[in-house]
């Protein structure tokens, strides 16, 4: 998504998250993030961003049922059964035939969620190297930024649906069974070592094998991931393999690893090819454990920007102050509470000089504006002189993302050019400092023109990226398709057996006999109107009572015995007549047909009931009927 079209409010909720909790989720793509998060404001009955953001400072237990929603923990053991076949039959061997028998194998499963590929792993490395050698020489690093799953990871249980894709040679072999759940060994539990990582913000683990990653890049946006293949690619050993999902492919990173099965996601590694990949791991120390949480990095670079010796702030382009570093705070009394205030309600965007119109025309020029030696009155009648200058800020497509102001305290300076003036030997010392600064500033202009080629070359692999996810998107309406035309039919067969029941129920009312069904239970199935006229009980009233909890004229216990005859088998037609009261109190002689309900088997019973003196008269009838027909 471009900057320029994302939700100021979402953003600010995304800020929020990032400065409160320590979670960044800037780098996740932007619609799965405000789809989840919208997700849960709407159990919550929020429609705005801006109003979630004020039921989270209110609420802090909020922010578990968000981080939940947000990090969909979806995994199971064996997940694409062809691919770690694979994985088991040409991966793991080489890896295990390339070391000697003393060498550690290391492993690392990023994003391992509950911790079930995790416990794969290790299932597969001690089928080839045995339970000893596997303690010795086996580490697997399993980690995830959702502390949650990780608890889960580490208690190592697991219901037996959760076991039931697990080969029964390897369940019975890895797994203890109490009860209702599933225990991996606690022997080869110790070589899985669970920790939390942000694959965003903390160091790679080093010196792998095999780096596990499945279905988790795909969150990402395509500048994020790559980043995170960067990282990967250091955390590999020469020979080392990655093994991604089904979901995720690498084709615009070929630079960083080629395709071992690119069928089953098996990629092994290649050396990075410039500068650019290697500033992307963004550090070359890594820790040996990730429980440890290291964030060195992220917190050298807001150390750096926070030593700097000159003042600096960035206003982003909704007028908001978003960063301040220590010598802004000191030079203008600013705390804490001033970020993510407008930068207009502040003293310092009017004094000690206007930058609200600088600022303005710096965006709306996009060039650099310099103010040189801009007089500050301070509160003990001294004055200080001020550099500033105020650089637009870009995105690599160019949008405009805010300014960074630097003000430069001059004032010393100014005061050795007055020295200057009486004094030979000072306008030397001055001189050699401003060919210092001039050194300076010709090696701030080198980094300035790499880093653009960098950016030129993100750009190109932008462009790739956008290729691949119209193909995708073709994928997807191809399916949707699909699934639009498999609904019709399933829409044709509902609307079918709806006309058919409409039909059978015709025939049920139609018919002059009282209709009874009754499964193997005696619950009644089926209840027609001849019998709502008998005995007085709606089908409503019936449907689903066993037929002798009913109270009707009807001497129900005499129909056990022959029930059950036919229940059995014993049976395939039985009549009767029996004495009975009808729902108006007359004595009738009710005439009973009791024959069985096949459907493969027998399922239950079909009872036909009349009153014989109904029938005898409607005989007649029809019998007088006929004749009349006759002489005419």
């Amino acid at each position: 998504m471009n900057p320029s079209e994302r939700n100021p409010e979402f953003e600010n909720l995304l800020t929020y998250l990032r400065q409160v909790r320590g979670f960044d989720f800037t780098g996740y793509k932007r619609s799965t993030l405000m789809r989840r998060v919208r997700k849960r404001m709407q159990s919550l009955s929020i429609e705005k961003f801006e109003g979630y953001l004020d039921y989270l400072e209110v609420d802090p237990e909020e922010f578990n049922q968000l981080f939940n929603t947000i990090l969909i923990n979806v995994t199971t053991f064996f997940r694409d059964m062809p691919a770690w076949e694979y994985l088991a039959e040409k991966v793991l061997p080489n890896i295990v035939g390339r070391k000697n028998n003393s060498e550690q194998i290391r492993i690392w499963s990023a994003g391992c969620a509950s911790g079930e590929e995790a416990y794969t792993l290790a299932m597969l490395m001690t089928e080839i190297l045995g339970t000893e050698e596997f303690r010795q020489r086996v580490k697997i690093y399993a980690t995830d930024i959702d502390e949650e799953a990780l608890n889960q990871a580490r208690q190592a249980i697991y219901s037996a649906k959760d076991v039931q894709v697990i080969p029964s040679a390897l369940k019975e072999k890895y797994f203890e069974n109490t009860g209702n759940n599933y225990v991996f060994r606690q022997d080869l539990r110790r070589s899985v070592i669970f920790g939390r990582h942000d694959l965003l913000q903390d160091a790679p683990i080093s010196r792998l094998d095999l780096l596990v990653c499945r279905n988790t890049l795909m969150y990402f946006n395509s500048e994020t991931q790559a980043r995170i293949i960067a990282r990967f690619n250091f955390a590999l050993n020469d020979t080392g393999h990655l093994f991604l999902g089904k979901a995720e492919m690498l084709l615009i990173h070929n630079n960083s690893f080629t395709p071992v099965d690119l069928k089953n996601r098996i990629f092994s590694k290649l050396s990075l090819p410039n500068l650019r990949d290697h500033l992307l791991v963004m550090g070359n120390t890594v820790p040996e454990e990730p429980s440890q949480r290291l964030s060195q990095h992220t917190r050298l670079r807001e150390m750096a920007f926070d030593a700097a010796s000159m003042a600096q702030i960035v206003v982003d382009i909704n007028g908001i102050l978003v960063l301040m570093n220590a010598q802004a705070r000191s030079l203008f009394g600013l705390s804490p509470k001033d970020l993510t205030r407008p930068f207009q309600d502040l003293e310092l965007s009017y004094r000690p000089l206007e930058l609200r119109s600088l600022i303005e025309q710096a965006s709306l020029e996009r060039h650099t504006i310099n103010r040189t030696n801009v007089e500050r009155y301070l509160s003990n009648t001294e004055t200080q002189y001020l550099d500033i200058r105020i650089v637009p800020l870009e995105d690599v497509d160019k949008s405009l993302l805010g300014v960074s102001i630097i003000f430069q305290d001059v004032t010393r300076f100014s005061q050795l050019q007055e020295a200057l003036q009486r004094s030979r030997q000072d306008l030397e010392t001055t001189n050699e400092e401003l060919q210092s600064t001039n050194e300076e500033l010709e090696t701030t202009n080198e980094e300035l023109q790499s880093t653009n080629e960098e950016l030129e070359t993100m750009n190109e692999e932008l462009q790739s990226s956008n290729e691949e996810l119209e193909t995708m998107n073709e994928e997807l309406q191809s399916t949707n398709e699909e699934l639009q035309t498999i609904n019709k039919e399933l829409s044709d067969r509902t609307s079918e057996l709806n006309r058919t029941n409409v039909f059978l129920v015709g025939i049920l009312k139609s018919l002059q006999t009282g209709i009874l069904v009754i499964d193997k239970n005696f619950s009644v199935l089926v209840w027609n109107s001849m019998l709502e006229d008998f005995w007085g009980l709606r089908t409503d009233e019936v449907l689903g009572k066993s037929l002798f909890s009913l109270d009707i004229g009807l001497p129900l216990e005499q129909l056990r015995s022959p029930i059950r005859d036919s229940l059995s088998g014993k049976q395939q037609f039985q009549e009767m007549i029996l004495n009975a009261t009808n729902r108006r109190g007359r004595k009738i002689n009710c005439y009973l047909a009791i024959t069985p309900l096949f459907d493969r088997s027998i399922e239950g019973s079909v009872l036909m009931m009349n009153d014989v003196e109904a029938v005898k008269s409607m005989i007649s009838s029809h019998e007088i009927a006929e004749r009349r027909e006759q002489q005419q």
